[in-house]
């Protein structure tokens, strides 16, 4: 029998399924609507779309590197247990192993791809993985970053995945330096590389600010400019990566320890798991400044 819009669209409302999933069940079964409410039922996929409304701002971040390519990405699940079980952390290792070997350009693309370029997409793998491990699960977003035989990639995954970094040492193939400064970036949190990145209008409007509070303070107008000036540098060196205090070595600065590995950063990514989420508050900063000192 052809399987129609109408008879998929019945099916979804009856089960809560995917329309993928319905037109794949109503296939199977030959159009028959009670053994494809059933054909869905034995792969789980019914059960899983009863989880599709529910909150999932835990999860992981994970890194896959394949030669010269890597990939950072996060998962997400309801609660932090499941990040510990065996089942999920295959589903990260088989998502790293796809995202890195198809390059997918965006999430939508990558859950329409077949897994590894073959057999059933992403989309109905994680589903599949859902109803097995009995949470909602979701693939958020990722960053795959390519690198030549002469650079280094800088990839650094805080314990139990709640932070993770990937950039590239570009110029040097030192590879424990490049994750020094992943781990950098991991505890301190920089928004930008450089001074160069940060928009003029960011900048105006710090200054802005600087003037008023000095002015407030009662400082003579005549060596307010000066103060804002160099409180403006203060502040660019608290957000720019190149500019801040290397967390190993205070001493210096993070541009001076990459120009020691004759190599230079030009970007990082940085994913801390459910930012931007409704979730409870954690201190991740302070949990990786002291892995740093260890």
């Amino acid at each position: 029998m052809a399987v129609n819009a109408k008879m998929v669209k019945e099916l979804r409302e009856k089960t809560g399924a995917g329309m993928m999933d319905c037109k794949k069940a109503l296939t199977e079964t030959d159009g028959d609507m009670d053994k494809a409410i059933e054909w869905l039922r034995e792969k789980g996929i019914s059960k899983a779309a009863k989880k599709a409304d529910r909150i999932a701002a835990e999860g992981s971040a994970a890194i896959e590197i394949s030669g010269n390519t890597a990939v950072l990405f996060e998962v997400n699940c309801e609660t932090d247990f499941v990040t510990k079980n065996d089942q999920f952390k295959e589903l990260l290792k088989d998502l790293g192993q796809h995202l890195v070997s198809q390059k997918p350009a965006s999430v939508e693309e990558a859950l329409e791809q077949k897994l590894h370029g073959e057999g059933e997409t992403l989309s109905t793998y994680i589903t599949e993985r859902v109803a097995k491990i009995g949470e909602k699960i979701s693939l958020r977003r990722f960053s795959i970053k390519e690198k030549t035989d002469n650079d280094a990639f800088g990839a650094y995954i805080h314990m139990g995945g709640s932070i993770g970094v990937l950039t590239v040492l570009e110029g040097s193939t030192d590879e424990a330096a490049a994750k020094d400064v992943a781990m950098h970036v991991a505890a301190v949190n920089p928004r930008y590389v450089s001074r160069d990145e940060i928009p003029q209008e960011e900048a105006e409007k710090e200054r802005e600010l600087l003037k008023t509070q000095a002015l407030n303070e009662g400082k003579p107008e005549n060596i307010v400019e000066k103060m804002v000036e160099g409180r403006l540098n203060k502040f660019f060196e608290e957000i720019c990566l190149l500019d801040q205090s290397f967390v190993k070595d205070p001493d210096q600065k993070v541009k001076q320890y990459v120009a020691s590995t004759s190599g230079q950063i030009t970007n990082f990514d940085r994913f801390e798991v459910g930012e931007g989420m409704e979730k409870r508050e954690e201190n991740f900063a302070d949990e990786v400044m002291s892995q740093v000192k260890k």
